[in-house]
């Protein structure tokens, strides 16, 4: 057996030197804006269909480079185990039409407070008791908010 190391460049090392470089962080950066733009209007989608259907206490919040599982949360709060099912499924219904699907619907059995994933942004839709337990306002109090047209930006 020989201990000489071969010289052959296999098919390994000639696809390690036809791999693109990585993208520059500006080139980064600008993807990230445009996908950030894409899901304030997924986020104002979901704001509006709450407004359309009676609910109170609605807040977006950005927390882009903040948390890596999405761009926005919605919340909004409903009145009832009725009225936040009324919300979750208006809310689906819309972005549905708006060709922007859902990945899970979590809390609609008992409606306290349903989830919904659409990826970048995720509706949070409550009961006042739930919303105030888990208490997402007070979580990211510093976090920027996204203005809702048709919401006063003062709080009362």
């Amino acid at each position: 057996m020989s201990t000489r190391r071969s010289r052959h460049k296999g098919p390994a090392s000639r696809a390690a030197r036809v791999l693109p470089r990585p993208p520059r962080k500006a080139r980064v950066d600008g993807l990230r804006t445009i996908a950030s733009e894409a899901s304030a209007k997924v986020a104002l989608l979901a704001a509006q269909a709450g407004l359309e259907k009676k609910a109170s206490a609605i807040e977006i919040i950005d927390v882009v480079g903040k948390v890596d599982y999405a761009d926005y949360l919605v919340l909004m709060t409903g009145s009832s185990d009725r009225h936040v099912a009324a919300l979750a499924d208006a809310v689906d219904e819309l972005l549905s039409k708006n060709d922007v699907r859902s990945i899970s619907i979590e809390g609609r059995p008992a409606a306290s407070w349903v989830l919904i994933d659409f990826v970048d942004v995720v509706v949070h839709i409550f009961q006042q008791e739930a919303r105030a337990v888990y208490d997402l306002d007070g979580l990211w109090m510093d976090a920027n908010r996204l203005p809702i047209p048709g919401i006063s930006s003062e709080k009362s």
